[in-house]
């Protein structure tokens, strides 16, 4: 199967539903047309196509609960799987991860697993969605502006629309802008600086946004998240 051509991406039922008008759309199929030149020239793409919409597939929008808005797929080998912030088990965690659990534990009382395989987290309806779907190998933000940013718009159209009392957490300022419409009286924005090290001690540290994330939850009649990573 070729993953990049729209007729044939595998997407989880529901959300191929509300987005088949984008993937229809002509900047998607320059979009797709892009990648298939870049893999043929030789040029390492990450995540695999395969993965490439692994967040959408592990949590159908009728699930999502959480969405943490990253910007780019990890571009070192074998990091990125699909899912913003997470990385295959057999891969050292990255630091902003790091960062992460460290909160997580200061908050939660979680501990910090030895890895930074998230898909426990996605699969109790955390939509680990980053703002741009794919990356070159070894080249940070090389697929920036080549239309994903206006396909992840619309997913987060769809949720805001079709989804009630749902927790978005938007670190950093790209992330902060990129949720600027969303709909605050049906859901929950959480706001801080990006768990990177660059930032991490501006305001991440201490935001306290997963307990923050189940108290909202838990008050609209949702299950909270269970953030211990197994």
């Amino acid at each position: 199967m070729n993953y990049m051509d729209p007729k044939t991406i595998n997407l989880e039922p529901q959300w191929l539903r509300h987005l088949q008008p984008e993937l229809d759309r002509e900047y998607f199929r320059m979009l797709c047309q892009f990648l298939r030149d870049e893999r043929s020239r030789g040029r390492i793409i990450c995540p695999s196509d395969e993965n490439c919409f692994a967040a959408f597939n592990a949590t159908p929008l009728r699930s999502v609960k959480v969405v943490i808005l990253g910007q780019d797929p990890y571009h070192g080998p074998n990091q990125a799987h699909g899912l913003s912030f997470s990385v295959m088990p057999e891969v050292k965690t990255p630091p902003s991860l790091r960062n992460l659990y460290q909160e997580l534990n200061t908050d939660l009382g979680v501990k910090p697993p030895g890895h930074g395989y998230l898909m426990n987290w996605a699969e109790q309806g955390v939509l680990l969605l980053n703002a741009v779907l794919t990356v070159e190998q070894g080249r940070a933000g090389s697929h920036q502006g080549k239309g994903w940013e206006r396909f992840t718009n619309k997913v987060i159209e769809v949720i805001d629309a079709e989804c009630d009392n749902v927790v978005f957490m938007l670190w950093g300022a790209y992330a902060q802008k990129k949720g600027a419409s969303i709909n605050t009286t049906k859901h929950l924005v959480l706001s801080a600086p990006h768990p990177s090290p660059l930032s991490a001690y501006r305001g991440f540290f201490g935001c306290r946004h997963f307990s923050k994330a189940n108290d909202y939850l838990k008050d609209n009649g949702r299950a909270g998240i269970d953030w211990q990573v197994p």
